[in-house]
């Protein structure tokens, strides 16, 4: 470790102390006002092996069409994940183990279903047949139907209250003016200078935020601060793409956490979900939670970045010090600070520490972006803390935007189980 290394990772020992302290507040809190209703799967009196697992059926369902046909912003893909499970939590919601199998069972299928059919209808054929797949294994009956009916009519009610949210992909890149240049402020980055991304979701509709400001965090280091060269210094040595500092593992990290982030938590998820002991109806909360958190996180993330328009480290490098600098990997086209990879790396964490507490075991984990390595999960701290270093091994964020985007995130996620009874009527 260089000097310079060893400088930084003391300089962040407190932000992540103080992290880490305020994610176990998170899940203290977030336990008590969530899971302390939550009943045993053992007391609906049937057996808690099923054949065919409902929830995991349609969580793969969900991502299969997701990743099929996606949408041109991450967060409109988010969006779908969160009106399909959310409606198929309120079909359930209540049900405290009365209802039978059959009703559950269709309940979910028919309100996922419904929302994938209008949100993705490209996929109309797949989801039909896999709808017809689940039926077919619930017994004919009034309970069916009436299973059936509630999904889809809580996923037509939420699609009609979310019209016009903001959500869509033209609404959330809507144009946006770069400013004149000047120290600390965004400007488009090599090596194509394209437009600024996502200016206009900042101006969406959250799910549960009173306000996209409610969680602002403080303006980041000013540019001639000890603080803000200990950060490009960081990136300077560790971010470049001809660094001889950065070792193999942290290039590793870099390329692993370089893809979408809706993407690489959609395993994650799925372990925390198949893991799950509680009953269906809690269950198909965990998802919806989940990406509803991370919608509102999103919209926190865009309002913070477009307050402050704060310069991206290849711009602050090259202005500075270094014309030929150039990152590991490309800069997205927004402002750094917080860093939206770290925001959503901190609701997620925030929500699967609450609802699902601690991992009892590992699980491998895979990224497109570095085909054929696997790492090796075992707390959800961990992925916050990949992500709070990778985006500093690829050059495209100062270590302040990660950490500070981890807190947002934790700070929403919060926010989203304190205020989750809001959801259901």
């Amino acid at each position: 470790m260089t000097r310079q290394n060893e400088h930084i990772t003391r300089k962040r020992a407190p932000r992540m102390a103080s992290r880490r302290r305020r994610t176990l507040v998170l899940a203290a809190t977030a336990l008590a006002l969530v899971a302390a209703p939550l009943t045993s799967s053992a007391a609906s009196g049937e057996s808690a092996v099923r054949r065919v697992d409902v929830a995991l059926e349609w969580y793969d369902v969900t991502a299969e069409s997701v990743a099929a046909a996606p949408a041109g912003a991450q967060v409109t893909n988010s969006r779908t994940w969160a009106i399909g499970w959310l409606a198929a939590a309120r079909a359930l919601d209540g049900d405290g183990g009365r209802r039978s199998s059959a009703y559950r069972d269709a309940a979910l299928a028919g309100a996922v279903h419904h929302a994938l059919v209008t949100l993705v209808p490209t996929r109309a054929a797949e989801l039909d047949a896999a709808l017809a797949t689940t039926l077919d294994r619930v017994p004919d009956g009034a309970d069916e139907e009436r299973g059936l009916a509630a999904g889809r009519a809580e996923a037509r009610a939420l699609l009609a209250d979310r019209e016009g949210d903001g959500l869509d992909p033209a609404s959330v890149n809507r144009a946006f003016a770069a400013p004149e240049p000047a120290p600390g402020v965004w400007q488009p980055t090599p090596p194509d200078h394209g437009p600024a991304l996502q200016a206009g979701l900042r101006d969406a509709r959250p799910f549960l935020l009173e306000s996209a400001d409610q969680y602002r965090p403080a303006p980041p280091p000013a540019p001639d601060s000890e603080a803000a060269r200990a950060d490009l210094a960081e990136v300077r040595e560790l971010g470049g793409a001809d660094s001889v500092s950065r070792t193999a593992e942290q290039t590793e990290i870099a390329q692993f956490w370089y893809g979408s982030s809706l993407t690489l938590y959609t395993e994650p998820l799925r372990v925390a979900l198949s893991r799950s002991g509680e009953p269906l109806a809690e269950r198909a909360r965990l998802v919806a939670l989940f990406h509803v958190a991370l919608v509102d996180t999103q919209i926190a993330t865009s309002d913070t970045k477009y307050a402050y328009l704060a310069w991206r480290p290849v711009t602050a490098i090259r202005a500075q010090d270094d014309p030929e600098w150039t990152p590991l990997h490309v800069t997205p086209s927004h402002p750094d600070y917080p860093s939206g990879h770290n925001t959503y790396s901190g609701a997620a964490e925030g929500v699967l520490t609450a609802l699902v507490g601690e991992l009892a075991e590992p699980f491998d984990l895979t990224s497109p972006t570095a085909p054929g390595v696997t790492r090796t999960v075992t707390s959800w701290r961990q992925l916050s803390d990949e992500n709070v270093d990778a985006r500093v091994y690829s050059g495209i964020h100062t270590r302040t935007a990660d950490e500070v985007g981890v807190q947002l995130g934790l700070d929403v996620a919060a926010h989203t189980l304190a205020t989750a009874d809001r959801l259901f009527r």
